[in-house]
């Protein structure tokens, strides 16, 4: 017969992955004067990617050239910062052993790998020509890019507030 696992009040869980030897080293070591790169570079591509579908929607409604071409410069300028953006988090990821450590920070890194894919994507697939791109296509990946960014920012988020991974512990 085989013996049945159970869990009585007095045992306590034990996790291998806490006793790891720098699970604690959560602190970004990718900075300025202490402030996480990371941290303030996010914030660029995150704008970038709603400016372009806003400029994408702005140009369904009025058909003005004006929101074909400011949605190509966003989008293009979101992939650029994106780039900036994921050097930085790669670093932190790769070089910080409490971040390193964490499956939720690999996580984090996926969704954002396929986000910088999708702006890239985007970006290129108006660069054969910004004002027919828009219309169906266009705006379809934007609002996709929409939706994968808001879900990569809150996962960002969660990893900073509730772990505090790749924060400053300031002086």
């Amino acid at each position: 017969m085989a013996e049945e696992m159970v869990q009585t009040k007095n045992e306590e869980l034990h996790d291998p992955i806490v006793e790891t030897a720098g699970y604690d080293e959560t602190e970004s070591i990718v900075g300025i004067w202490g402030h996480p790169l990371h941290a303030m570079s996010v914030a660029f591509p995150v704008a970038l990617t709603f400016c372009t579908f806003g400029a994408d929607a702005l140009y369904w409604w009025s058909a003005e050239l004006f929101w074909a071409r400011a949605a190509i410069w966003a989008a293009g300028t979101a992939f650029l910062f994106g780039l900036a953006a994921g050097a930085t988090g790669t670093a932190e990821l790769l070089m910080v052993p409490g971040i390193r450590i964490r499956a939720p920070a690999w996580s984090h890194f996926v969704i954002a790998v396929l986000l910088l894919s999708i702006l890239g994507a985007n970006w290129g697939y108006r660069l054969q020509g910004y004002e027919a791109a828009v219309l169906p296509y266009g705006i379809l990946i934007s609002g996709f890019s929409v939706l994968v960014v808001m879900v990569t920012g809150w996962h960002g988020g969660k990893l900073v507030f509730d772990y505090r991974l790749g924060t400053s512990k300031g002086s």
